[in-house]
């Protein structure tokens, strides 16, 4: 294949997968066109060639050395399980008797945003995790108060993966700490320990801390801007996503209900007490993994430890399968026959095969984009006479185009932190740890905002709304928080001070909403104000 490290065709594929999806709203007709493009180059436009490696790009999906894809095939089920586990709980009536307890006791909109931004927050040891299961939660209670499914998606984004990369007890904060702890050993750090460094530069990560805050804001004023204002005013009127014909089959075929009678018997633990399982049982496995490796490793048992060698795709599906059996109880303390029972499971599962579509191909222009090498030709931008001060600004920015063009931002970590350190190892040493929380913070954001991202794709498929309406409505809150967050790196590299950096990006953060706020109260073009 041809080496495209260092040129700039290495960014055509994900650019034209991105823009097609912007323009043409199909999004695996964009991800296959960017496949199959990045293919063409890879292997200097013969078919023969590439289509020899779009056959074992596709095999690679479902098999891995020599064996089933673990990871890969781990997630495919959990959406399956979490599926057949959310139509169980509408058959016994739970999603119907929690939407009506919470009724009594939310009483706004207002309270629904803020139950799903909270329920986000509480959630924390995955991101895939979160946005499933909080969608599970949180969409009867949206619904029923008129809440978009966009602004669900949006609350649903906005919370999971900002919580998992400030959290070390996460899926997210152990594989950080590892990456950082190799940092650390290569340059000669010994001030900090792997996870003391962790804690240190977590209030650096301004995008995470300001995306949260900006959740909750948004939800309190109910501040509505650009697309997000055209969905929340269709929910409104009791349309859902359906704004003016302007949403495709696809849309329609992610948002309808699940075609379901529910039971009337249904009580509100029949949907709490499953979920409560499925949370419980996943922290469970995640801890249990980890302490086996450590046990045959002949280490020490940690909780930091165990999260760190944690396998997170077989604890997603042993505690997924734990959540099913749970969600089932109900079905037969009810009698409910059978063959409704295995009707409903199916209709379960099937419902998420769209998304697990959208995954795989997903997970496809991943491996074209890791085989063009546009990682690699994107960290050489950084290279060069750059004032160290600025450092941090321009590695946060980077870092968001990489993450936004690979829809990884684990992979972007891989190769950001790395060269963040040799930078800051270079120049000024005292810059590491805003380095690295700006590679963090970018990551973050970039991957937040990419519609090939698997997070992102998850998210819609928890509030099951359109993919690319969520792209389109969370983008300008999400471009809000990165320019505060630009400026607080900006100030971080220059003054080496932690304290007025946040002070600026607090300062930044007010001012963007009261800008928030003249905007959502402006008329808009075709559309009468609630």
């Amino acid at each position: 294949m041809i080496d495209y490290s260092h040129s700039l065709i290495s960014i055509i594929p994900p650019l034209v997968a991105l823009g097609l999806a912007i323009l043409t709203r199909r999004v695996l007709l964009s991800l296959g066109t960017g496949v199959v493009l990045g293919a063409l180059f890879l292997n200097d436009f013969s078919f023969i060639n590439t289509g020899s490696y779009l056959v074992t790009s596709i095999k690679g999906l479902f098999i891995a050395d020599g064996g089933i894809n673990s990871w890969n095939m781990s997630i495919v089920l959990f959406l399956l399980l979490l599926g057949m586990t959310t139509a169980l709980l509408t058959l016994s009536g739970g999603t119907r008797a929690f939407a009506e307890w919470a009724q009594t006791k939310i009483k706004t909109k207002r309270g629904a945003k803020l139950l799903a931004a909270f329920l986000g927050v509480f959630i924390f040891v995955d991101d895939y995790f979160n946005s499933l299961a909080v969608g599970s939660i949180a969409r009867p209670v949206t619904d029923r108060f008129q809440v978009s499914r966009s602004k669900l998606a949006y609350i649903l984004d906005s919370t999971a993966a900002p919580m998992c990369v400030l959290m070390p007890a996460s899926s997210w904060g152990a594989y950080i700490i590892t990456l950082i702890g190799g940092i650390l050993v290569t340059h000669g750090v010994t001030d900090y320990t792997p996870l003391s460094a962790f804690m240190t530069l977590a209030p650096m990560n301004f995008y995470a801390i300001f995306a949260l805050a900006m959740v909750f804001v948004v939800s309190w004023f109910q501040w509505d801007i650009g697309p997000m204002r055209k969905h929340e005013i269709a929910a409104s009127h009791g349309r859902g996503t359906d704004i003016g014909g302007d949403v495709d089959d696809q849309a329609k075929d992610l948002t309808e209900e699940l075609d379901i009678k529910e039971s009337l018997q249904g009580r509100v633990g029949d949907l709490v007490w499953p979920i409560i399982i499925l949370i419980v049982a996943t922290f469970f496995f995640m801890v249990f993994t980890g302490y086996q490796v450590l046990i045959t490793e002949g280490k020490p048992f940690s909780l930091l430890g165990a999260f760190e060698n944690t396998n997170v795709g077989h604890a997603l599906c042993l505690g997924g399968s734990f959540g099913l059996i749970a969600a089932i109880i109900p079905v037969i303390r009810q009698r409910i026959p059978y063959k409704e029972l295995g009707s409903t499971l199916w209709i379960g599962a099937k419902s998420m095969f769209g998304a697990i579509l959208i995954l795989l191909f997903a997970w496809s222009i991943g491996s074209v984009i890791g085989d063009m090498k546009t990682g690699q030709y994107l960290s050489t931008l950084v290279q060069g006479n750059i004032n160290p001060a600025l450092l941090p600004m321009i590695l946060f920015l980077l870092s968001g185009i990489m993450a936004f063009s690979t829809g990884t931002s684990w992979g972007t970590f891989g190769i950001m932190l790395p060269i963040a350190g040799d930078l800051a190892g270079a120049t000024e040493i005292s810059l590491m740890l805003p380095m690295l929380a700006s590679v963090l913070a970018g990551s973050v954001f970039g991957d937040h905002c990419s519609p090939i991202s698997d997070t992102t794709i998850l998210s819609s498929t928890g509030a099951r709304c359109h993919h690319i309406d969520h792209v389109a409505t969370q983008l300008p809150y999400a471009l809000s928080v990165a320019i505060i967050s630009a400026l607080g790196f900006l100030t971080l590299g220059i003054t080496d001070s932690l304290a007025l950096a946040f002070l600026v990006a607090t300062v930044a953060f007010i001012l963007m909403c009261f800008f928030l706020s003249w905007l959502s109260s402006r008329p808009i073009k075709g559309v009468a104000l609630r």
